[in-house]
């Protein structure tokens, strides 16, 4: 039965979780876990609408699942699992993908900004490969939520667009179909917006360089070396207003929980007292602390879990009792058969293969 306190969210495989990921969506993951039924999911699928390589790709999601047990994520009480375990949602997919105008798609925002180098239109292109993947990637988006009927979705501002394009097609199905899935309402929370601490006027990415982002298990040294190193004052900021490198490093502090001491510095600042050394030292303590536990964390998991995608096929079942209640009335509503049983064999026919972290 749909929840409407279900909650549905997901994360690429990007193999290293930085601390823009864990503070701007994770932690808050973590958190709704104590307020509602939560499904996570690390969405392999939708990475492949960009170049990869396919020796990694598996690995990285492993990664990222270690990641998310490691950052909180309770698998005793939330559904986490990967996309292409649960075939169920490519399937539900195209369903979907049938009740989607093509005008719809290519307004995307992402999608615009993502292939902007195509010129006159679709289909007329400067000879750069633009993935239909990447066309698609919203409606494969709303099956994953919709698949677990969920109630709300946790977005930031830049994926409003998508959730909304969600509503619309679960709103084009029950009206055609009949009543099958909730319309999906955005969670809005508040997130810090953490930003590149070498370049603080662009936000926290990996794909600009190892320079721009601290990841969640990064060892102390580095981090204290990039903290050192961070963009404070530009020269060029307004009166009355903080730098963006400062209010980046006051964003950190205060988001490791330590807003009083990011309130005090942000005082200081204003009066001309603050000293960056002692900013930049005491950033540097709080991830620092913050990451030290994250990698305990993370190795107890791999001590504990000897048979990890033993675990991830487990996960990966629970998520398919779910997306596949939902598909087996989506096929009965819209007119198809149900799928031919597999044989005894087929169905034990998947090869295991060996992992490492």
């Amino acid at each position: 039965m749909p929840s409407p306190s279900r909650v549905y969210s997901g994360i690429q495989p990007t193999a290293v979780m930085t601390i823009g990921n864990y503070f701007g969506a994770v932690r808050n993951w973590v958190q709704l876990q104590d307020e509602r039924e939560c499904v996570y999911c690390v969405v392999d699928l939708h990475a492949m609408t960009a170049p990869y390589e396919a020796t990694e790709l598996r690995q990285a999601a492993r990664e990222m699942f270690v990641s998310l047990l490691a950052a909180g994520i309770d698998p005793d009480r939330t559904t986490v699992y990967i996309q292409s375990t649960v075939p169920e949602q490519t399937e539900l997919c195209w369903m979907l993908a049938t009740l989607t105008s093509l005008g719809d798609l290519s307004r995307m925002t992402q999608f615009k900004e993502k292939s902007g180098l195509l010129k006159g239109g679709l289909g007329e292109d400067d000879g750069t490969f633009i993935s239909a993947g990447l066309l698609f990637y919203p409606v494969l988006q709303a099956a994953d939520i919709l698949a677990y009927r969920a109630g709300c979705v946790p977005v930031g501002q830049d994926q409003s667009q998508h959730l909304e394009l969600s509503r619309g097609i679960a709103r084009r199905f029950n009206s055609r179909f009949g009543y099958l899935f909730p319309e999906p309402e955005t969670l809005f929370t508040h997130v810090p917006k953490v930003m590149s601490t070498a370049d603080p006027t662009r936000k926290m990415s990996k794909s600009l360089g190892p320079r721009h982002y601290i990841g969640l298990f990064e060892e102390e040294d580095s981090i204290r070396r990039k903290i050192r190193s961070a963009v404070t004052d530009s020269g060029d900021t307004p009166p009355g207003e903080v730098s963006p490198g400062i209010e980046n490093l006051l964003t950190l502090l205060a988001a490791c929980g330590h807003d009083d001491d990011a309130a005090q510095m942000r005082e200081d600042y204003f009066a001309g007292t603050l000293r960056y050394v002692d900013l930049k030292g005491r950033t540097a303590d709080a991830l620092v602390a913050l990451t030290g536990e994250m990698r305990d964390r993370r190795a107890e998991i791999l001590r504990r879990e000897t048979d990890l995608d033993g675990r991830i096929m487990a996960m990966g079942e629970r998520a398919r009792t779910i997306a596949g209640e939902t598909l087996g009335r989506a096929r009965e509503m819209v007119g198809l058969f149900p799928p031919a049983p597999a044989s005894q064999a087929a169905r034990h026919a998947a090869p295991r293969t060996s992992f490492s972290v």
